[in-house]
């Protein structure tokens, strides 16, 4: 924060403008964004306060991962369509594949 600065000093200048530091022991943080995650395997992280307001120094190994944007279905999802809509248990689970995960509308789609 301070280069060239004996750490006390910081320490000491970080008291007088109210400015916390946390070391957190993390093994691994993931922001997830909308089609990726973004992975810090061995971090170091440190919350800081200052003001009332907290944020986030991590620093690591950093690696992206592409996410799935295919819905999660499960049996019970399936089974709610088919008892609903009146449809087979392919035709359901289609149908809930074409509206994005969404059970109602895959529903309302069917019935109507």
């Amino acid at each position: 924060m301070f280069s060239g600065m004996d750490p006390r000093a910081v320490k000491q200048a970080m008291k007088q403008m109210g400015i916390t530091q946390e070391e957190i022991q993390a093994s691994e943080v993931i922001i997830k964004c909308k089609d990726k995650e973004i992975v810090i395997s061995q971090p170091a992280v440190a919350k800081i306060k200052m003001r009332g307001e907290e944020s986030f120094q991590i620093s690591g190994n950093v690696s992206v991962r592409g996410i799935s944007t295919k819905p999660e279905i499960t049996e019970d999802d399936i089974q709610t369509v088919v008892e609903q809509a009146g449809v087979d248990k392919e035709t359901a689970e289609k149908a809930i594949n074409d509206a994005d995960g969404d059970i109602a509308e895959a529903i309302l789609k069917l019935k109507g």
